[in-house]
C-alpha cells in the first residue's frame, strides 16, 4: 500500500490518469490535491514530512485512553487553542454559560470542543470536531451584558465520544489521550525554534524573556504546541495541526509551516519580481527598493485588483511611483560592482508575504499578498505613495480578505 511517501508518483499517476479523459491539470495542482487526499494543508507540508521521513526514528503512538469521563463542555467557533496556552473566552450561549456554572460548582475542568462551522448556534456531535481539549478554569467574570468572560488553561487533547446538547448545560464525554514523553528530537526542535524566532521577528511578535518556555526537558509535542498557539492560520489549518497526534510529525509540520521560503510565488509574481529588479537594473541602480517593487507591482493583475479595489487610479500610482524612482532614488545609481540587489526591506516584504499567503490559505503567493507586506513598512516612501491614493492597509486586508487577487497553483 502505498503511503505519503510516494506522494510525487501518485500525483503523475492523477494527472497522467486526468489526461486520458481530455482534462488537464498543472503538476503543482496534481501535487495539492495528493496531499489533500493524505490529509495535509498543502504540498510544501507534504514535502516536509516526507523530507523529515528520510531515516527519521519512528516516534510512539499516541495512546488513546478506554476509560471515558464526563464533563461541562465549551463549544468554541472562532479559536483552536493548544495545550498549556492561556486563553481568554467569552461566552454568551446559555448552554455554556450554565456548563461553566456547573464546573465551577464541581469544581472540575471543562472539555473544549471545536465546531466545524462557526454559523451553528446550537452544535450537536455531528456539528465538533473529533479532538478536543481539557481545560482548567482559572477565573469567572460575569459582564454587564449577562455574559461571562472566563479564563481558561489548556491542558491535555481529548476524543470527543458524545456531546449532550439536550438539558441545560453542555456536556462531553472523552477519552484522554496520553502522548509518550520520552521521543527526542533536538535537531528538529533547534530547527523550529529558529524559524519560528524569524517568523515573530517578521511577524513583529514580541517573545517574552523566558523563551524558549519549554524547561530543561524539550519535548517535540509541547515545542509544536507552543509554537502553533502563536502562528497565525485559517482556523481549519489549525484544527489540523492540533489533530496530528505524533508529536515529533506534529513538530515537522510547523516547521514547515515557517518556512517561508518553500511557499510557492505565482508565475505572475514570479514575473513582477523580475520586473523589479529589471526597473532597477536599467538605471543602475545598486538596490531594488520597495519603490522599484511597488512600480512592478502596478502592473501586476492581483495587486492591481487590490488597489482598484481602494478607489485609487493605476494611471496616478504609476506616474507617481515612477517620478520618485527616476528622481528620488538617483543617488542609488553605480557606476560598477553590483547592481539591483534586493533591499533588506524589500526581501523583508517577500518573507512577509509568504505568510501573509498562509495565514489567508492562499496556495501561492500573489503580488496582492506582496501589496499587503509593504505596509508594516511605514518608513518607506512606497507605503506613503500608497496611502496618498488611499491604499491602506485595512481596505487592502479587506480585499485581500475577499478573495480579490488570489490565484490558483
Amino acid at each position: 500500500m502505498r503511503d505519503f511517501r510516494d506522494a510525487k508518483a501518485m500525483a503523475q499517476t492523477l494527472r497522467d490518469s486526468l489526461g486520458t479523459r481530455s482534462i488537464t491539470i498543472s503538476h503543482s495542482l496534481s501535487l495539492e490535491l495528493v496531499s489533500r487526499m493524505f490529509g495535509v494543508a498543502d504540498w510544501n507540508t507534504l514535502s516536509a514530512l516526507i523530507k523529515g521521513s528520510d531515516g527519521a526514528k519512528p516516534s510512539p503512538a499516541p495512546i488513546v485512553q478506554a476509560a471515558t469521563l464526563r464533563r461541562p463542555a465549551i463549544p468554541l467557533r472562532d479559536l483552536v487553542p493548544f495545550p498549556g496556552a492561556t486563553h481568554p473566552l467569552f461566552v454568551g450561549r446559555a448552554r455554556t454559560v450554565n456548563a461553566l456554572n456547573d464546573a465551577f460548582a464541581q469544581q472540575t475542568d471543562v472539555v473544549i470542543a471545536l465546531q466545524k462551522q462557526r454559523a451553528v448556534d446550537e452544535p450537536g456531535f455531528a456539528d465538533l470536531h473529533e479532538i478536543g481539549l481539557r481545560a482548567d478554569l482559572i477565573e469567572l467574570t460575569p459582564l454587564p451584558d449577562g455574559t461571562l468572560k472566563v479564563q481558561v488553561r489548556i491542558g491535555r487533547r481529548v476524543v470527543i465520544r458524545a456531546f449532550s446538547h439536550d438539558g441545560s448545560a453542555y456536556q462531553a464525554e472523552v477519552s484522554d489521550i496520553a502522548e509518550d514523553g520520552a521521543t527526542d528530537a533536538p535537531d528538529l526542535i533547534l530547527r523550529a525554534v529558529t524559524r519560528f524566532e524569524r517568523y515573530a521577528a517578521i511577524r513583529n511578535i514580541r517573545l517574552s524573556e523566558s523563551w524558549p518556555p519549554f524547561g530543561e526537558g524539550r519535548q517535540p509535542g509541547t515545542v509544536a504546541d507552543t509554537i502553533a498557539a502563536q502562528v497565525l492560520l485559517p482556523l481549519a489549518h489549525k484544527y489540523e495541526l492540533l489533530a496530528v497526534l505524533d508529536p515529533v510529525k506534529r513538530l515537522e509540520l510547523v516547521e514547515a509551516l515557517l518556512d517561508v521560503t518553500s511557499r510557492p510565488l505565482s508565475s505572475a509574481l514570479q514575473a513582477t519580481r523580475q520586473r523589479a529588479i529589471a526597473h532597477a537594473r536599467d538605471r543602475r541602480h545598486r538596490h531594488a527598493t520597495l519603490e522599484h517593487l511597488l512600480l512592478a507591482l502596478i502592473d501586476d493583475d492581483s495587486a492591481a485588483a487590490v488597489i482598484k479595489s481602494c478607489r485609487a487610479s493605476l494611471k496616478q500610482l504609476r506616474t507617481q511611483t515612477l517620478a520618485y524612482v527616476d528622481t528620488d532614488l538617483a543617488h542609488l545609481a553605480a557606476e560598477d560592482g553590483d547592481i539591483a540587489q534586493p533591499s533588506p526591506a524589500f526581501l523583508r516584504v517577500s518573507d512577509r508575504a509568504a505568510l501573509a499567503a498562509q495565514e489567508v490559505g492562499y496556495p501561492v503567493v500573489t503580488g496582492a499578498n506582496m501589496l499587503l507586506a509593504m505596509f508594516p513598512e511605514t518608513r518607506s516612501p512606497a507605503a506613503r505613495l500608497l496611502a496618498e491614493h488611499g491604499v491602506t492597509m485595512v481596505r487592502a486586508a479587506k480585499a485581500v480578505a475577499d478573495g480579490i487577487g488570489k490565484e490558483e497553483a
